[in-house]
């Protein structure tokens, strides 16, 4: 409220780095806004360009909860991600090859029990241990797991991957045929016609009031944007509370200083089990949003670039940042998924007696890693601590605040010995 009420103060209130990522956001949003009011985005890839960078938050989150609190060096994000995506998959779907045609509920709480007790399997002998060695173990687990999707064709169908993923409230009442009942919905910004600015630059025209129809794949999408925000929600408020708590200070001095954790009596042991299994979890949640988002899946949605990217996201974030972790997840899938449209571009000059066309077709995929390349190398230039360190997410609401700039009476008068 206090941002609808005086948004400058509250602007003006923040740090350089969260004015910078303030106006980021706002500018990108606008673009989106842009993109739809002039035709160039659909709005049910908008929706679902908002459920994948949700997905890539919760990674991101659940990352941060282990490498950001604890210090837990995780290389297997891809794993415990395809293991919510194969684990509701292999009881929902119906070409399941082990037990399909179960309520996607059953799947969610099968992938989230198999998560935890594949993280306690990994954590059990590595977590005594430095952290080198999860590094070394993750790092295994990530490929075993790819590997035995791939492979074992009688559990998992091998390389063909599990189809007839049913959506994720297929059963329920009225979520499940929402999208179908609704009526086609046609928006007009202009009525009776358009707006056109007639190329302004390079050759490129914008065409403002196009009528916009939603349909049944935007009420789908809409559902799968809804569940994946209840998701993030849940998860950001259960992590954002435990890490101001007495567990998160114990998690951070951990990370800091493990011996002195334990010669405070700590047992840090426990306590890293504890970080690294509810990592995984949320790790498992994503996938299980991802499996019924996309309604099938194959061992190709485990590749190891999965975990290069989460890791990206939380760097980029700031290292215990639940701030960060969002920010983060965003920015990857806005690189990911905008470089794509560099395979479609095309520059014409007019030089006179000839035309110069450059065509960016091909581009796309090596200017994504090369942006997050250049993003990386900035970073431990100029903001090794990330663009959103968690200083001010250990500060409880209204603890600053009420602190009041002098005493209401000074210590004469308090001690009753005011002159007169």
């Amino acid at each position: 409220m206090s941002w609808l009420a005086n948004p400058t103060d509250e602007f003006a209130d923040l740090t350089r780095a969260e004015q910078g990522v303030t106006l980021f956001v706002v500018g990108f949003a606008l673009f989106l806004v842009f993109g739809l009011l002039t035709g160039g985005l659909n709005p049910s890839y908008f929706l679902f360009l908002l459920g994948l960078a949700s997905m890539y938050a919760l990674l991101s989150l659940g990352l941060n909860s282990q490498w950001g609190f604890t210090g837990l060096i995780n290389f297997s994000v891809a794993a415990f991600f395809g293991i919510g995506a194969y684990g509701t998959a292999l009881m929902s779907a119906s070409s399941s090859p082990i037990a399909g045609g179960f309520n996607p509920m059953v799947g969610l709480i099968v992938a989230l029990v198999v998560a935890a007790v594949i993280a306690l399997a990994i954590g059990i002998p590595t977590l005594r241990l430095r952290a080198d060695y999860l590094a070394i173990a993750s790092l295994g687990l990530a490929e075993v797991v790819r590997l035995v999707v791939l492979n074992q064709q009688d559990w998992t169908n091998g390389s063909a991957g599990v189809r007839g993923i049913p959506s994720f409230f297929e059963g329920w009442p009225v979520l499940a045929t929402f999208p179908q009942s609704m009526p086609e919905t046609v928006i007009d910004l202009v009525p009776g016609g358009t707006i056109t600015i007639a190329e302004p630059l390079f050759g490129f025209g914008f065409t403002f009031g196009q009528e916009i129809v939603l349909g049944t794949p935007f009420w789908r999408a809409l559902l799968n944007v809804s569940l994946v925000f209840v998701f993030l929600g849940i998860s950001y408020a259960v992590l954002r509370r435990v890490h101001r708590s007495p567990w998160g200070r114990v998690l951070r001095t951990i990370r800091a200083d493990e011996d002195l954790a334990r010669a405070l009596g700590k047992n840090t042991y426990s306590f890293k089990m504890q970080s690294f299994v509810l990592g995984s979890l949320v790790m498992a949640l994503a996938g299980v949003f991802y499996a019924h988002l996309n309604l099938y899946v194959s061992p190709g949605d485990l590749d190891p670039i999965t975990t290069f990217y989460v890791w990206v996201a939380v760097i980029l974030g700031g290292s215990g940042s639940n701030r960060g972790a969002l920010f983060g997840g965003f920015v990857v899938v806005a690189i990911r998924e905008g470089t794509r449209f560099l395979n479609q571009v095309t520059l014409s000059f007019d030089m006179g007696a000839t035309e110069v066309v450059l065509s960016l077709a091909g581009f796309g995929g090596p200017m994504r890693l090369l942006l997050i390349g250049v993003i990386i190398v900035l970073l431990m230039r100029f903001r090794p601590e990330g663009l959103l360190p968690p200083q001010r997410e250990l500060i409880w609401p209204g603890t600053v605040d009420d602190v009041p700039e002098g005493p209401d009476v000074g210590v004469r008068e308090a001690r009753g010995g005011a002159d007169e």
